[in-house]
Parts: structure tokens; sequence; C-alpha cells
């Protein structure tokens, strides 16, 4: 099963549901990163949650999602487009912390004291920046007070990742629901009853079903449609140019300064960890624009 996010509406318009699953996403990140157990579970929850917040894009939108805490991973980032091109990275890659009551310990690693950032680029004049304070720091409870507090949409999110015994990423995904200002009460008490006898959506994923059949289990007794379906993959939007355009900003001082000292630069991607080399000509080509 290739990852991909399904968008779903119930009949009725009061409940908005994506399900996705990431399972080859996160494990690029993995790979790319050369994260731990505990890192890799942390980031490819954020990398699943921007994947999710993705479905409330179109054209040409872009959103970012940033956890910084106290614990050892101190910063988590992820990006998506309306197009599912996600990326994802951390400031540290190793948290160094066991297993807490069986489980990964995801808010030990992000700490419990931070802040959830959520930025939308949505082809304004100067992009909508929100943040709220981490409430459990697994994400996906923080994640879900980010919608209640700051967008008033009640929400629900899952987000799992599981790994295999060589810590590599075996399934991951989730799902984001949201109540309508169309749904009454009695829908929320229905819902919350539901979804908490519902399996972890990893479990899910591992037993075969699809964001499809996974939507079916949430929704089973509300009639929906589904709106769309989209492609996920680990995408980065770096390039050479983009190098050279930060370097610029360097200023004159500092490109002098690389020219002599190092005989050029070398720049790495932070999210693809692609390696940009830079001559100390071209260094000197910059120079001279500025």
């Amino acid at each position: 099963m290739t990852d991909h996010m399904i968008r779903v509406l119930t009949l009725d318009g009061a409940i908005r549901v994506s399900v996705a699953a990431t399972t080859f996403l996160v494990e690029e990140v993995r790979r790319r990163q050369q994260t731990d157990p505990t890192a890799t579970v942390a980031v490819g929850r954020l990398a699943t949650a921007a994947a999710l917040m993705g479905s409330l894009l179109k054209g040409e939108q872009r959103i970012g999602l940033t956890v910084e805490g106290n614990g050892p991973l101190q910063r988590i980032q992820a990006e998506t487009d309306a197009l599912g091109h996600v990326r994802a990275t951390l400031k540290v890659a190793h948290a160094g912390l066991p297993p807490r009551d069986g489980r990964f310990d995801v808010a030990g690693a992000i700490g419990h004291a931070g802040f959830l950032h959520v930025i939308k680029d949505l082809d304004l004049k100067e992009p909508y920046r929100g943040m709220v304070q981490l409430v459990s720091s697994e994400i996906a409870e923080d994640l879900a007070y980010y919608f209640t507090t700051s967008e008033q949409t009640p929400s629900s999110v899952a987000l799992g990742v599981e790994l295999g015994q060589q810590a590599e990423v075996v399934a991951a995904g989730g799902f984001l629901l949201q109540l309508m200002p169309d749904a009454d009460e009695t829908v929320v008490e229905r819902l919350s009853e539901h979804l908490a006898k519902l399996p972890p959506t990893t479990r899910m994923l591992r037993q075969g079903l699809s964001p499809e059949a996974i939507a079916e289990r949430l929704l089973e007794s509300y009639p929906y449609r589904i709106l769309g379906s989209t492609e996920l993959k680990f995408t980065c939007n770096c390039s050479q140019r983009q190098t050279l355009n930060m370097l610029r900003t360097l200023g004159a001082d500092e490109l002098d300064r690389l020219i002599e000292e190092d005989g050029g630069a070398s720049v790495t991607c932070e999210y693809c960890k692609e390696v940009y080399t830079v001559t100390a000509n071209v260094l000197g080509q910059l120079r001279a624009s500025l």
C-alpha cells in the first residue's frame, strides 16, 4: 500500500476527516536524519501531522509545524504543501531515552515545557502564525489542543509510528477528525465513545487496513463521501539557488572570510541532508554582486 491521504465529509456536513498512511514517508525521514528509535517516533508523528494538515490547503499554500521543548530533541520541524510533499527534520537526532512503561518516551524526548508553532502560508501578504503551549508533548494531543483553542474547531487527532526489530518504520499514519459548526452535542458524545473503542491507527495499518478502510471504521454510523485522495511522499525543495541566496545574506565580511580562510563553503540541507559545495570563485561572484 502506497502512502496516501484521503479527505472525507459526512453527508450532513457535520464531520470532516482526513486519514493518512505515512509509513514510507516516515522511513525516508528516519533514513535521512539517522534518528534513534524515540526520535524516529517523535519526528514521524510530526511529519504525519503536517501531512494531515496539508488536507486543509489548496493551490500554492504551505504549512509548517515546529515543536520546541526542553527535552533532548530540542526542536522538531515538518512542512508540507497541498500536493502531499512533506519534509521533516530535528535539531538533535538522538533522544537517548529508554522506553517508558513499554512505550517510546516521546514526551520526555520533547520535554514537558515548550510550544507548538503553526505557520500557514496562505498566499496572503503575511503568513498566519499560531502558537500554543504543549499540553502533553505527545504531539497528537497538542495539535488537537491547537485546533480547539486557536481555530475554535473541536478536533480529535491520532498519530502513530511503529518500529521493527531493526528500528525501521513498519507502520505510520494517523487521522484528523474535526467537528463542523453544524455538529450537535449528541454527535460529540457518540464520537468520543466510539473513538475510545478503536485500536491504534498503526495497528489497523499493520492489519492491512487502508486509509479508506480506517475512515470507514471511524465513521461507521455516519454516511459520508470521499472528497479526494492525495499521494504522500518525502520531497525537499532545497536547491543550489537557495543556497546561494542564503550565502548572499551573510554579507561582504563573512563572504570574504569564507573565501580567504575556508576557500569556499559547504552547506548541508537540514531536511534532506543534501550537501551543496560552493567554490571560492562563486563566492567571489556573490561578493561582487553586493
